[in-house]
C-alpha cells in the first residue's frame, strides 16, 4: 500500500508530464485519481470452454443492465504470447471510473449476483482476484464504433535503486509514449501499480500497452528504437519481455452526459 500512495501523490506529475500528442497533455486531468482496475484469473472446468464463457458472460450482462449497472466495464483476456507461469485460461479485468463505483458495483455483485455466480463457478474457479491502481500515459484514438477486440501487452517493471517514479520513471514513460506517437504509433500506454490481493510482488509494477489489433502492434515491433529506449530508461527502469493478450470487451460503462 506504501507504493499506492506514493504513485497517488505523484498522480498529477504523472499526468502532467506528457506535453503533445494526446500524451497524458489534459490539464483537467491532473487532478484525476488513479482508475482502480480489478483481474480474476480463471480456470474452465473440464468440458468448459470459450463458447460457455461467452455464454455465461451473456447472462450476466444481462443481469446487470437489471441491476444498473452503469459504471463498470469489463474485458476478457486470453492468451497469445505467454509463458508457462500463466496458469490460467483466461482473465477478467472490470474497470470503473473510480474506486467507489467499483465497490458499488461489487457490493451489488455479492448481494445480489448468486444465481449468475453460480454459472461461473460451472465454469471454473478463478482462483487469483487483485486490484490495481492506474494511471494512463497515452490514450489509444477514440473510434467510433470502439472496437469488441484489441490486443494488451504487459510488462513487469521495476525501479532502479536510487530512482523514484515521480521525478525519474513517470517523465521518463511520457517521454517514451510521445516518441512513440511520433513514430506513427496509436497504441495506449499505462502503468498498473498493485493495491490489493497480491502480496510478495517481484516487480514495482506492470507497464501496459493497446493495440487495436496485431498489426497495429506489428508496426510498434518494427519502430522499436533501441537508442531511444536506452536513452530513457538506462539506470532508471528494468522491464521483462511482455505478455500479450488478446481481449475482448463484454461490457462498456456508459459515459456521463455532459
Amino acid at each position: 500500500m506504501k507504493k499506492i500512495l506514493i504513485v497517488l501523490a505523484a498522480g498529477s506529475l504523472v499526468i502532467a508530464a506528457g506535453c503533445s500528442n494526446g500524451v497524458a497533455q489534459d490539464e483537467e486531468k491532473a487532478s484525476e485519481p488513479a482508475v482502480p482496475v480489478e483481474i480474476y484469473a480463471c480456470n474452465y472446468n473440464e468440458g468448459m470452454g470459450p463458447a460457455d464463457l461467452d455464454a455465461v458472460t451473456a447472462k450476466w450482462n444481462a443481469w446487470a443492465d437489471g441491476q444498473g449497472l452503469n459504471d463498470y466495464t469489463a474485458w476478457t483476456l486470453t492468451k497469445f504470447y505467454s509463458g508457462p507461469e500463466q496458469e490460467f485460461d483466461y482473465l477478467w479485468l472490470g474497470v470503473s471510473p473510480t474506486a467507489q463505483a467499483l465497490g458499488v458495483a461489487q457490493d451489488v455483485w455479492l448481494a445480489n449476483g448468486g444465481a449468475v455466480a453460480a454459472e461461473f463457478e460451472k465454469l471454473g474457479p478463478c482462483d487469483g482476484h487483485s486490484n490495481f491502481a492506474t494511471l494512463n500515459f497515452k490514450q489509444p484514438p477514440d473510434r467510433d464504433p470502439p472496437p469488441d477486440n484489441v490486443v494488451i501487452s504487459f510488462s513487469d517493471c521495476n525501479i532502479a535503486e536510487g530512482k523514484n517514479f515521480g521525478d525519474d520513471v513517470a517523465p521518463a514513460i511520457a517521454a517514451w509514449a510521445e516518441f512513440r506517437t511520433g513514430q506513427g504509433s496509436e497504441a495506449g500506454h499505462w502503468v498498473f501499480f498493485p493495491a490489493y490481493g497480491g502480496g510478495g510482488e517481484e516487480f514495482d509494477f506492470k507497464y501496459v500497452a493497446g493495440y487495436l489489433n496485431h498489426e497495429q502492434q506489428g508496426i510498434d515491433y518494427d519502430n522499436w528504437d533501441a537508442d531511444k529506449n536506452e536513452e530513457l530508461f538506462e539506470g532508471v527502469l528494468d522491464c521483462d519481455s511482455s505478455r500479450v493478450y488478446n481481449a475482448t470487451n463484454r461490457r462498456r460503462a456508459v459515459e456521463a452526459e455532459e
